[in-house]
């Protein structure tokens, strides 16, 4: 003990300096982006020990290692007959003649994905929860064989009760029932609905939850997608998560606009294979068979395919389908996103494509729900602004919808945001259309957001107060994290 207490410091510096040491060089080796590697190493030693705990809480990415031998491709799971698959002609085909640059998006987004391009689809958009809740609601009251559903947060409000009661009603038919619920998400509200869901007879498992000490290295990485698949048939997907706020007509006290979309045809198994290898990966159960997964008959004339996107061997394939998007644009580029935090390489993205004539439209909410995150967009909206990119604040409420346009021909729906959590470290899910109807549809719809809504120009970023400025860089800082 006399030995312990004599030598203690020297003890606790020498352990500082060999974790210091271990740390820093994991950050040097296995971090991708170099300023990132600096920034951490500089942590690590100027705060010992606190610094490499973080890095070890916050900078490593262990999900490769763990799903190794456990998560699989979606495309084991599905089957699409000969007639679903679009080849490069037959989408050359169909598209119109002014919209043939688009077939790089496709070839682009076989190689990126591994899966295939399927036609014969149908998307519908849906508004807020007035529009989304009661068809999803009446999908799941008239499914006869199964229902999966996943969500970011599943609210245990009003809302949350009424799903709850159709899937405890369609369990009681005999119906098998399975939610994935994000372990973050969840306690969004209290108690959880999970709690209420079991007591019901539904299957429910939390995605990777954080409060057990063995897995806080993962509360950083949440399963931020959202689908419901009736019956294997009838799907939905988007970026609308469960919650009262998302019904405007009942005059909620924290208002959310946004955009689902009820799903129908071939590309419907391809939504269900992600909450199959969600679900497996959670509980290690492989739901599979023709109740989960049956022959499905063409719905329209739309082509679609998904685009997971993940911290694991999905890692930045949204970020490249983005990147995609932007170079073959071109006329013109409609942005909807909550949370606009892009990293360098989009702002450069986005402004070589408004300086190559194409009209680059960035629509944010005036009203931000993460204030946070509004102040630290605000500190880099100039980088847009500065090359013609053209921002929007919509009107109050906050409009969570997440939306891409390109040549009022190809877009992409789901769940990711432009910002680093979505494109690092969030579990999320794309849906990618080729279809100048739904397109259109959805310009329009983002054109009369825009009519209502307030420009923000580079003088007005410019003038911001220093305390302000201040502020907004400082919130920047934490961009990797909000």
């Amino acid at each position: 003990m006399t030995v312990l207490r004599d030598f203690w410091p020297y003890f606790t510096a020498i352990a500082g300096f060999l974790f210091s040491v271990a740390t820093s060089i994991h950050a040097i080796v296995y971090k991708r982006d170099s300023r990132a590697s600096v920034a951490w190493v500089g942590l690590i030693w100027l705060v010992p020990f606190i610094g490499s705990i973080l890095y070890i809480l916050l900078g490593v990415n262990r999900i490769r290692r763990r799903v190794s031998g456990q998560r699989g491709h979606e495309s084991t799971h599905i089957s699409p007959s000969e007639s679903a698959i679009c080849s490069i002609e037959t989408l050359a085909t169909a598209l119109p003649d002014c919209c043939g640059h688009l077939i790089e998006m496709a070839r682009l987004g076989s190689r990126l994905t591994q899966l295939g391009l399927l036609k014969g689809n149908s998307v519908a958009p849906l508004y807020n929860g007035d529009e989304a809740y009661p068809a999803m609601i009446d999908a799941i009251a008239n499914a006869k064989r199964t229902v999966t559903l996943t969500s970011y947060i599943f609210d245990n409000d009003p809302a949350g009760r009424l799903f709850v009661e159709a899937l405890a009603d369609a369990v009681d038919r005999g119906v098998k029932a399975y939610v994935l619920i994000d372990s973050v998400g969840a306690r969004y509200s209290f108690p959880p609905i999970t709690h209420v869901l079991r007591k019901r007879g539904v299957r429910v498992a939390a995605f990777m939850p954080s409060y057990q000490p063995w897995v806080t290295p993962f509360m950083n990485l949440r399963n931020h997608r959202k689908t419901l698949v009736a019956d294997g048939r009838v799907g939905f997907t988007g970026g609308m998560n469960i919650r009262g706020g998302c019904v405007l007509r009942d005059d909620p006290p924290h208002p959310t606009r946004d955009t689902h979309f009820s799903v129908n045809g071939p590309v419907v198994q391809e939504l269900q294979a992600t909450f199959v290898e969600d679900w497996s990966f959670t509980t290690g159960e492989v739901l599979a068979g023709d109740e989960f997964f049956p022959e499905l008959d063409e719905s329209g004339d739309l082509m679609s395919r998904i685009v997971p996107d993940g911290p694991d061997e999905d890692l930045d394939k949204m970020r490249m389908t983005f990147h995609g998007a932007l170079s073959v644009a071109k006329r013109s580029v409609r942005i909807m996103t909550p949370y606009f935090l892009p990293d360098n390489t989009l702002i450069t993205a986005l402004n070589t494509c408004a300086l190559r004539g194409v009209t680059v439209d960035i629509v944010l909410p005036a009203e931000n729900n993460l204030m946070v995150v509004a102040w630290a967009a605000a500190a880099q909206l100039w980088q847009v602004l500065e090359w013609g990119c053209r921002v929007w604040a919509s009107a109050p409420p906050f409009d969570h919808s997440k939306i891409l346009v390109v040549d009022d021909a190809w877009s992409l729906i789901g769940s990711a945001n432009w910002d680093p959590r979505s494109l690092r470290l969030n579990f999320e899910l794309g849906l990618e259309c080729y279809s100048v109807a739904l397109a259109t549809e959805l310009a329009r719809h983002v054109d009369a957001v825009i009519a209502t809504a307030r420009p923000v120009t580079l003088d007005e970023v410019n003038s911001r107060s220093f305390p302000v400025k201040l502020r907004d860089g400082i919130a920047r800082l934490a961009a990797p994290y909000l």
